[in-house]
């Protein structure tokens, strides 16, 4: 029986080829729902929640050193959940009224809004499969023991999950505090620090995963998941709808903040210049 070289990973392209064939299925299920109940705001709980049966699928089929496919199957498993349980409790509490990032998307696709719409879920459906393929490549690395890289890139991601975490529960604390005042603006812990510290957390979880895969063959080419995270999260539907909703709603008290505070990296609070 020929054992293999430690770090080689076998037949990618079939594992790769059921992710994508998975995720497919799931945001068109979601668009259906959507449409059904003329609410987009779901597509946030599946783009959540998708990741974890990815993860399973990637670590049960990989040929890597089994504890290191049962942790990072755990590790993004439980970031998934976690943040679609979140986000589900979010939409469903507010539903039929629809995410006004969607609002915005509608105005902007009022021409040919089905098409958009499709175009816009599988659009997420292929940013999971690329986000995820650090894990595909982690799953198959048949080294029989933690390297040191990787354990930093485990750290980092864990407290990713713990940052991001704390930042939502801080921002739902927040909401339920002031119940009724809807232009309240939450400065709450890491929200001092960051306008958005929960986007930079989620960022931070990628770049723990591409460290862990650096080590695999190929690993480099991890660097896509990150990458294409910070372009979403920087330049396309995370902070750019984001703040042009917020400014819309709470004008010049937004303004100051985006004065005073961090965008996306928590850092000391400046001074308000007149």
């Amino acid at each position: 029986m020929e054992i293999p070289t430690p770090g080689v990973i076998v037949n990618p392209p079939l594992v790769l080829i059921l992710g994508v064939v998975l995720l497919i299925v799931l945001f068109l299920i979601t668009l259906r729902l959507s449409v059904r109940l003329d609410n987009y705001s779901f597509v946030d709980v599946t783009w959540s929640l998708s990741f974890a049966p990815v993860a399973v699928l990637y670590a049960a089929l990989g040929d890597g050193w089994e504890w290191r496919r049962l942790f990072i199957a755990l590790l993004v498993g439980a970031w998934s959940l976690r943040l679609g349980i979140h986000l589900w409790r979010r939409v469903a509490a507010h539903h039929p009224e629809e995410d006004p990032r969607y609002g915005i998307l509608r105005e902007r696709w009022s021409g040919s809004l089905p098409r958009n719409f499709l175009g816009f879920f599988l659009a997420q459906a292929l940013l999971v499969w690329l986000l995820m393929l650090p894990v595909q490549l982690i799953s198959g690395n048949p080294a029989p023991r933690f390297q040191p890289l990787e354990v930093v890139g485990f750290a980092l991601c864990l407290g990713a999950i713990l940052g991001e975490g704390i930042a939502d529960h801080q921002l739902s604390r927040f909401k339920a505090r002031i119940s009724g005042e809807s232009n309240a603006l939450c400065r709450d812990g890491l929200w001092r620090y960051s306008r958005h510290p929960n986007y930079f957390f989620q960022s931070l979880l990628w770049w723990g995963l591409f460290l862990v895969a650096l080590p695999v063959p190929w690993g480099w080419t991890a660097i896509l998941a990150p990458l294409a995270m910070l372009f979403f999260l920087l330049k396309v539907t995370g902070i750019p709808l984001t703040e042009e909703l917020s400014v819309a709603k709470r004008g010049d008290t937004y303004r100051q903040y985006q004065r005073t505070t961090s965008a996306f990296i928590p850092l000391p609070p400046r001074e308000a210049k007149p």
